[in-house]
């Protein structure tokens, strides 16, 4: 059982002062872990007065030293990249190959994505040539409470941490309570890596206690936080008191059109995509929009991909899926399939209950519906599991009507050899991002969403300016 009940606040790893234990439940047994301490105000307020204190002086320091701070943190990163691979497994229950290649793989991305990004980043530049005395100045907005979630760990901390870092705040991490394990061992590597002391700071707690405490801080000057729609809407509430920025990615329902010219490979891609992580993805293509000539065709091949995903513990090597997070999720999704169910979608494969041979731990079947009407509540509702529903569709404006009516808007995907049609589907489709025939998006591309999957935008330089302030300057004595 591994314990680690502190905090890292002003620099120093620090024993908690309204502390209650937590357990850290493994997914793939049932059983505790770890024990972690969940933070009370006392805490919340230790760490974003060490924040606010640091504050001046990391504003302060050139853009090209913070720079410097971050290589160092991307080697010792890179340096426990198996420690933290294995930290993720256990904590949310990704299989460890996944775990290595993806999960903190996205980590390493993310770090250097964005040292590369700030090289090109203009912090001070001229409004233009009309005006060769202006100046824009893009300066850190302060104090960010920083709230990451279990699914993803590695991959929204950096997102956060480093662009926050890069663009000159000072922050307090809270990650996931279900997920802390990988969080501590980032704050050992950023402490390994000698940044200054309050730069950095990091509370373990749930959402109604440290979560909450952080976000109506008056002291805290901006919000970054990756999540439930549901959770962004409270913490909207929350930091509404105060007028502090709120930068929200949430979730996602995300539809993937397959046109009649798709590609041999559109579905089976499409099922594995949905699969991956076991589900547990904002920007899962949980809506399969079949064009109705190939409908029949895309259902069988769907069916028969996803009976083949085998199932089985995070510690086991290979590529199988995993367990889902915890309890509440499994019985979610258990819900969410018999709801299915009872609406009359047809189950083509998985279903409710463990896979064959799975007693323990929170295990669910690669479950795949065909005959999904887009008012089922499979076809509404966020399941974050492997749960694909199949919908056909008649016509290009038929496709982007249903793709479009969801409350969110995070990622849609396309299937088609057709450029125009590519094009027009590109621009009509509501959402932050848009993937088309299997193409990933590039290094630096902006990830967010629209409508109740959130308003900010992470990684590259929109990641950057999400943590930063914009000031007009006139009179600037060196013309341009």
């Amino acid at each position: 059982m591994i314990e680690n009940r502190q905090f890292y606040i002003d620099g120093a790893w620090v024993d908690p002062r309204e502390g209650t234990d937590h357990h850290v439940i493994d997914p793939s047994t049932e059983d505790p872990c770890a024990v972690i301490s969940l933070a009370g105000q006392a805490d919340v307020d230790a760490a974003v007065a060490a924040a606010k204190d640091a504050f001046p002086a990391w504003m302060a320091t050139p853009p090209e030293k913070r720079a410097e701070y971050v290589r160092k943190i991307y080697d010792v990163y890179k340096s426990k990249a198996e420690e933290m691979a294995q930290a993720i497994s256990l904590e949310m229950g990704a299989p460890i190959d996944m775990a290595r290649s993806q999960q903190t793989g996205a980590g390493i991305g993310h770090i250097k994505a964005f040292l590369e990004t700030v090289k090109d980043f203009d912090f001070i530049e001229p409004l233009g040539p009309h005006a060769p005395n202006d100046r824009i100045v893009h300066e850190p907005i302060g104090v960010v409470a920083m709230i990451t979630p279990w699914n993803w760990p590695m991959n929204q901390v950096t997102l956060k941490v480093i662009a926050g870092l890069l663009a000159g705040c000072t922050m307090v991490l809270k990650p996931s309570e279900e997920s802390p394990l990988s969080a501590l061992l980032f704050a050992q590597i950023l402490h390994e890596a000698g940044l200054p002391k309050g730069v950095f700071n990091l509370v373990n707690g749930d959402g109604a206690g440290a979560g909450n405490a952080l976000t109506g801080h008056r002291d805290v000057d901006m919000v970054s936080f990756t999540g439930s729609s549901r959770a962004g809407k409270i913490i909207s509430k929350n930091a509404a008191d105060t007028l502090k920025r709120v930068s929200l990615e949430l979730g996602g329902k995300g539809a993937n059109m397959i046109f009649a010219d798709a590609d041999d490979k559109a579905v089976k891609r499409g099922v594995l995509h949905c699969m991956n992580n076991t589900g547990q993805s904002c920007n899962a293509p949980t809506r399969m929009l079949v064009e109705r000539s190939v409908y029949d065709q895309a259902v069988e091949t769907a069916a028969e991909v996803a009976s083949k995903v085998t199932v089985g513990p995070a510690n086991q090597e290979g590529r199988h899926m995993g367990p889902v997070v915890n309890e509440t999720q499994f019985n979610k999704i258990q819900d969410l399939i018999q709801k299915g169910i009872d609406e009359g979608a047809r189950l083509v494969t998985g279903g409710t209950g463990r896979p064959d041979g799975l007693n323990r731990g929170f295990y669910v079947k690669p479950t795949v519906f065909a005959d999904v009407t887009n008012d089922m509540t499979i076809a509404r509702e966020e399941i974050f599991g492997p749960v694909l529903s199949i919908i056909p569709f008649e016509t290009e404006e038929d496709g982007i009507r249903i793709a479009n009516d969801t409350p969110y808007g995070l990622t849609n995907y396309v299937q088609t050899q057709d450029p125009d049609r590519l094009k027009r589907c590109a621009l009509s489709l509501r959402s932050g991002m848009v993937e088309m025939n299997g193409q990933s998006r590039g290094m630096g591309s902006p990830f967010g969403g629209m409508k109740q999957s959130g308003n900010g935008r992470e990684g590259g330089k929109w990641g950057l300016e999400d943590f930063l302030e914009v000031k007009a300057v006139s009179g600037w004595p060196d013309p341009a």
